[in-house]
């Protein structure tokens, strides 16, 4: 039986109520920039393992492969973000990360003293430890590849040795490792976070608990998606 318009302005309103419809997070431009620079990441941690862990790379060999994928991934890493520059919505995105409101600061007290309620960790559409990761991250990436192209073309700089860049690459490298399995771990543990960033879109009731900031703001009614129809998309 085909349904009528009321009938699913009334599942979209259930829906709504009881917190199981989806709201669109994020759009196709963010999730292309995020998988590219995840898998260039894990690229250039994965050789670079291969090349400084000893029995890895005994195990693997194939050094001169290991070194040039690791050099050509570090060099690509940027180019997914300048792409995605072209995106309004992924421009967007960015602006909401490059800013700290108010309760940015609520949210980085309470993870602190560990409330775990919405009302305790407001947050927009990204938290402020998300803000953070990302600033750390972007940061330390463009002291890795400049490091990186100082150790490959040690004439740029004749004023730093090259034994300082490596020594700056290697200690970033480990501490860009430890942040990048922290950053997997959370996400494991979320898998509604993760079919936000598969799908572009979230439960109503999730995004309530997560974001309500950003919920409040940005879908205080509609953008939802019921019976596979979505009804907020511009």
């Amino acid at each position: 039986m085909t349904s009528t318009a009321g009938s699913r302005a009334l599942t979209a309103a259930s829906a709504r109520h009881d917190g199981t419809a989806r709201i669109r997070r994020f759009a196709r431009a963010m999730r292309s920039v995020h998988r590219t620079t995840g898998v260039l990441m894990l690229l250039v941690l994965t050789t670079a393992a291969c090349l400084y862990i000893g029995p890895l790379a005994q195990l693997v060999g194939r050094r001169r492969l290991m070194i040039t994928v690791h050099e050509w991934s570090g060099v690509a890493l940027p180019v997914p973000l300048l792409l995605g520059l072209l995106s309004r919505e992924f421009r967007a995105d960015l602006r909401r990360l490059n800013r700290f409101a108010a309760y940015d600061r609520q949210w980085l007290r309470a993870a602190r003293l560990r409330p775990t309620g919405p009302q305790d960790r407001p947050a927009g559409k990204f938290n402020a430890g998300q803000k953070l990761y990302a600033g750390w991250i972007a940061g330390a990436a463009l002291v890795m590849m400049l490091t990186g192209l100082l150790m490959w073309f040690t004439h740029l700089l004749p004023f730093l040795s090259r034994t300082s860049a490596i020594f700056i690459h290697d200690c970033l490298a480990w501490a860009m490792a430890v942040v990048l399995i922290g950053h997997v771990r959370r996400a494991l543990r979320d898998p509604e976070a993760r079919r936000g960033m598969r799908t572009g879109y979230v439960s109503r009731r999730w995004a309530r608990s997560h974001h309500p900031q950003w919920l409040e703001e940005e879908h205080p009614d509609g953008n939802t998606v019921v019976g596979g129809t979505d009804h907020g998309r511009p």
